[in-house]
């Protein structure tokens, strides 16, 4: 029986002629063509869950402020679709991508989820994502980084909405290596993301004329940093690539001070830094870094007039996965309306056919590989004698044009992507 179709029960009882009437009626639709209608709203709600980390390294950047921005955008629209309630769901996947694998599957199968979203940690996106691709329902990545998402691991049911490794190899990297700051060293955490951007970040280093020196790798989540910044200094690197995230970015520039690293003689290059990072460690410890982002609060005054209802809720200013989350989940609940219907197909269709203007993101578009184009900004983090007010840590270098902050088409390995 198809589950988005109900019927009543005809009547026990009915005339002769009336019967003959129907049975006329039955007999020419018979003969029309059928008219075409909407799939409609499956299950008779359309569900939204939530994967990211809720207390680890990845959750101040992410966790429970994505979960909020999600539900910002689901009151923001109505709570509602075509009718039909719009349903968020959250779970803690703990850094780990069977657990992610797993709840997708379940919330796919027996919570009849449409959409997942959030997916912080580059090893829980890609796990989530394929679930997605083998249920046919959406997945859209705000949290992770990596490349592989929209190259070997593409899939026409994902979207990668924020940032990834390419973007900010390519704005920071390149604006560094053009200033000066031609030998790296890198502190690497040693999973998918950091292993990711640690490669995109070298391609851009030696494309532009600069050199690796070496590179340490270390666990998710570290504690210490001794042994690797000590390895870092003693390289005599001018810049200091710190591809890792979260805590481990924290502990990592901390350690830096701590270690005495000169700025006269090297600097730190944050390649995955969001803002709460920034709060975290403090202007004077994080001063001086040069970062690419793909959201400041303090931007205009649509980023300050949706950051400042964030912040009335969560006690901090959004990073930029938290104000992607509600740019996507209103792209996504806009193209279930537009489509009239929640099936997979005909909602990607919509979303890649429909530019993205918000505070968010200016003529924004996702392409066929499911990256979604934007610019990026280059920032640099300010002195605590430049900083005015609570959160004002950054100024604008740079903004790095949506053409060239992300991969290009042609270098893409996305196998069902047109590569013109």
């Amino acid at each position: 029986m198809n589950r988005f179709a109900s019927r009543r029960a005809a009547p026990l009882a009915i005339s002769f002629a009336v019967a003959a009437t129907l049975a006329a009626g039955v007999q020419a639709q018979a003969q029309a063509p059928a008219p075409a209608q909407p799939a409609g709203i499956s299950d008779n709600a359309v569900r939204i869950g939530v994967i990211t980390d809720m207390s680890g390294a990845l959750s101040e950047l992410s966790g429970r402020g994505s979960a909020m921005a999600v539900r910002m955008a689901v009151e923001d629209f109505g709570g509602k679709v075509l009718g039909a309630p719009i349903e968020v769901l959250e779970v803690d996947h703990q850094n780990k991508a069977d657990i992610a694998a797993n709840k997708a599957r379940e919330w796919f199968d027996v919570q009849k989820v449409d959409m997942i979203t959030d997916l912080t940690n580059s090893a829980v996106a890609l796990a989530a994502s394929d679930m997605a691709k083998q249920k046919n329902r959406i997945a859209i990545v705000n949290g992770a980084g990596t490349t592989r998402l929209t190259n070997e691991n593409c899939s026409p049911n994902t979207v990668h909405y924020a940032w990834d490794t390419y973007a900010m190899a390519n704005g920071t990297a390149r604006a560094i290596v053009k200033s000066g700051g031609d030998s790296w060293y890198f502190l690497t955490a040693d999973y998918a993301f950091g292993q990711q951007i640690e490669r995109d970040v070298t391609e851009v280093v030696k494309g532009a004329g600069g050199k690796v020196v070496g590179a340490s790798r270390h666990p998710f989540n570290a504690s210490d940093f001794s042994s690797f910044m000590l390895a870092a200094k003693q390289s005599n690197a001018k810049i200091i690539g710190l591809a890792n995230g979260g805590s481990d970015t924290i502990n990592a520039i901390k350690s830096a001070q701590e270690f005495g690293i000169d700025p006269a003689k090297q600097n730190l290059a944050g390649l995955a830094v969001f803002i709460t990072d920034i709060h975290g460690v403090g202007l004077k410890a994080a001063q001086g870094v040069m970062l690419t982002e793909a959201y400041y609060w303090d931007s205009n005054d649509e980023t300050r007039q949706w950051s400042r209802r964030f912040f009335e809720r969560m006690k901090k200013m959004p990073t930029a996965i938290h104000a992607a989350n509600y740019s996507a989940t209103l792209h996504y609940l806009r193209a279930v309306q537009d489509a009239k219907t929640d099936a997979t197909g005909e909602v990607m269709a919509r979303m890649k056919a429909t530019r993205i203007n918000d505070f968010f993101a200016k003529n924004g578009q996702i392409r066929e590989d499911g990256r979604m184009v934007h610019d990026m900004y280059l920032m640099q983090v300010k002195k605590p004698a430049e900083s005015k007010y609570p959160w004002d840590y950054y100024k604008r270098v740079a903004t790095i044009p949506a053409a060239e902050a992300f991969q290009p088409m042609d270098k893409s390995t996305c196998a069902f992507a047109k590569k013109s």
